[in-house]
């Protein structure tokens, strides 16, 4: 069945931000844990629900770092975590479920973009070990805390660049075919969509819900450390001058108004009952044909919605089976 891809009538809108859609919201006894909340929307996402009462348990590769960088967020838990060591994973996993909490929020934040050709220990390549595989088991893992939550939300941060690239089940790791750095990040992004639709599925009967986003084009956070000027420009993110442009109803947003889906997503009353969604600007994304994105930022447009391969409920049972091949152990 396909996912109900139907805008819901937000009351919020592209220039909101984490601040404005978490107001009202009492989060006290909630924990929540949002992988890279130490930087750019993840730091956002981070302030908004510790303001609102949540206790936010940030994990990253390096503490020190992380601590430095959220030292003006008081109340702010710190742990150790690479996404892309299995044994990270399972270590930080256990720690967690050891304190007996409940699991409200997983908020999966932390990514990387058009990075050269890496791979991991395993041979994995580095955009679909880190921004997907490295989340699977996460969520894999914390699931026993997740369902303890009697009612819970995995929230996947995706982007517009799933259009550029399905899961290529036949090669996902670049081993029989050219490696392109948007073509590995883009299929990376459609594996989030695709995660959080299975996830849905599987999590529904315990009050677990999936849900993937689009948070809008946001520069001057590590995410876009890879990327040259030039491909920036292309981008239409900054200008000639190297200025970022701000222009949320265009998706050019601040870290602030980026991280306002992920919140959105993670607490709003409005998608209670909803679940395997994607979402952008504090809304469900409608679904729409798929358009050559070069041809629409030439114009000056940034594309909208998700595209169907990104929500194919085949496609995301195929790669949650492969998830659990490849981590070697199913939930």
């Amino acid at each position: 069945m396909p996912t109900p891809q139907q805008p819901i009538g937000s009351r919020f809108g592209a220039a909101d931000t984490a601040a404005d859609v978490v107001s009202g919201i009492d989060l006290s006894g909630k924990v929540a844990i949002v992988t890279g909340g130490h930087s750019g929307i993840g730091a956002e996402t981070t302030r908004a629900l510790r303001a609102a009462g949540a206790t936010v348990v940030v994990p990253v590769r390096d503490p020190d770092r992380a601590r430095a960088m959220l030292a003006g967020i008081d109340g702010v838990e710190v742990e150790q975590l690479d996404l892309i060591d299995p044994a990270s994973v399972d270590a930080f996993a256990e720690r967690f479920l050891a304190s007996g909490r409940p699991l409200h929020m997983l908020v999966n934040s932390a990514g990387i973009m058009n990075v050269p050709l890496h791979r991991d220990a395993r041979g994995y390549e580095s955009h679909f070990a880190t921004n997907h595989l490295g989340h699977f088991q996460l969520a894999a893992r914390l699931w026993p805390a997740l369902r303890r939550a009697e009612g819970a939300r995995v929230v996947a941060v995706s982007a517009w660049a799933h259009r550029l690239s399905p899961v290529v089940f036949d090669d996902p790791q670049f081993e029989r075919r050219d490696y392109d750095p948007w073509l590995g990040y883009g299929q990376s992004k459609t594996a989030n969509i695709l995660f959080a639709l299975a996830l849905d599925q599987r999590g529904e009967a315990d009050g677990i819900r999936g849900f993937s986003l689009h948070p809008g084009s946001i520069v001057g956070t590590n995410l876009s450390r890879w990327s040259t000027p030039e491909q920036l420009k292309a981008l239409g993110v900054i200008d000639d001058d190297g200025v970022p442009v701000i222009d949320p109803d265009s998706g050019r947003k601040t870290a602030a108004q980026g991280a306002s889906t992920s919140v959105w997503c993670a607490t709003s009353p409005q998608l209670d009952g909803l679940g395997g969604v994607y979402c952008e600007s504090n809304e469900v994304s409608p679904l729409v044909p798929l358009q050559d994105v070069a041809d629409l930022l030439t114009r000056g447009e940034t594309p909208i919605g998700v595209v169907s391969h990104a929500v194919d409920p085949a496609a995301a049972e195929r790669l949650w089976a492969l998830s659990e091949r490849l981590m070697g152990s199913a939930i």
